[in-house]
């Protein structure tokens, strides 16, 4: 069965539970399935090198996920307007991939989770679409044939799903952050599927 590869970096639970939506809409398209996978924190000053294995939540990203997938979702949290630096730090060092056209041809999307409405996330889903398209991905958003991006009142872009934590930090996205999450991978899906 074709995964689809859902890589997302969470530090606060917010991503990861919107990688899970994403992950039920891939789950929704006859024949595919999704791949949950993460990276790895990084930090300014050298420490002790992270377990091979997540104490909790999905496994690190291998560079067989890439090449196994049949589509790609990227996560990250914003900030300051772009993606957080291990999910950069990860898509940096692709250089391979990106040499032997690893993810050519293959339907991509983006999501966030910001902190306010006005957090930089438009900003985030787009600087992440850019090294995707270096790789040659197709990639696709959100159409507004989905009736919630008319109706949200928190996250959800044509530009991918996102989610809107609010000052407390609250991981949990709202029904529509939700409904926009799974119809992205949803999306994401039914495009691999017609390329396959």
């Amino acid at each position: 069965m074709p995964d689809i590869l859902v890589l997302y970096y969470s530090r606060n639970g917010s991503v990861a539970r919107l990688a899970r939506q994403v992950a039920r809409g891939v789950g929704e398209v006859p024949g595919m399935a999704a791949r949950l996978r993460t990276v790895p924190p990084v930090a300014p000053v050298t420490r002790v090198a992270e377990p091979p294995v997540p104490e909790s939540g999905a496994p690190y990203v291998e560079r067989a996920d890439l090449d196994e997938c049949a589509g790609l979702v990227l996560g990250s949290p914003t900030r300051f307007g772009n993606m957080a630096a291990p999910l950069k730090h990860f898509v940096d060092g692709l250089g391979a991939e990106w040499a032997s056209g690893t993810l050519v041809g293959k339907p991509a999307g983006v999501f966030t989770s910001t902190t306010s409405m006005h957090g930089g996330q438009e900003s985030t889903l787009l600087s992440m679409m850019l090294p995707l398209l270096h790789h040659g991905c197709v990639i696709a958003g959100i159409p507004f044939t989905e009736p919630r991006l008319a109706t949200t009142r928190s996250g959800g872009t044509p530009y991918g799903a996102s989610h809107v934590a609010g000052t407390g930090d609250d991981p949990e996205p709202s029904e529509d952050e939700a409904v926009l999450a799974r119809a992205l991978g949803r999306r994401i899906a039914t495009l691999a599927a017609r390329l396959g």
